[in-house]
């Protein structure tokens, strides 16, 4: 990683974890010109999911949004293998999108994937304000909490 974004991670206490392979047929980033897609991740670490279940059932708010950041880092680290380690080439966070397994009359969605849209904006600064969908969902792959997916620009 470049020097700007390295030394932010390290203030936030943030180590980007080794970026997880696909688990079916996809690829983890697609770049088209100079936009970067990152594929839906989990709050995954050291191999396993973290955060499991319904935010509303068995996770409050407060740990959907831990969820949610767990998957932005998850994102950054996909984004730093695809640049070369390189995350100061990061133009702008387009948009993110957030699907958070819900309890059926839950409707906090937003607030559980700022855990995500926060992260962007201290490690980015202003070019982490992005476009964004909250939405809930009955269910996600191997029973997470949360799945977040994002779109950048790169230079």
């Amino acid at each position: 990683m470049a020097q700007r974004i390295q030394a932010r991670l390290k203030e936030l206490g943030i180590t980007l974890p080794e970026a997880a392979s696909a688990v079916a047929n996809y690829v983890p980033v697609a770049q088209s010109g100079s936009l970067l897609f990152v594929s839906g991740q989990l709050p995954m670490a050291d191999g396993r999911v973290v955060w499991t279940g319904h935010v509303g059932e068995e996770l409050d708010v407060e740990e959907g949004r831990e969820a949610a950041r767990l998957c932005a880092v998850n994102i950054l680290a996909q984004l730093a293998g695809a640049l070369d380690g390189d995350l100061d080439r990061v133009v702008r966070v387009v948009r993110l999108g957030g699907f958070v397994a819900s309890a059926p009359d839950f409707t906090a969605q937003p607030q559980v994937v700022n855990g995500a849209s926060d992260l962007m904006v201290e490690v980015f600064g202003d070019a982490g304000r992005h476009a964004r969908a909250a939405v809930g969902v009955n269910v996600l792959p191997l029973d997470a909490a949360v799945e977040v997916e994002g779109l950048f620009e790169a230079g």
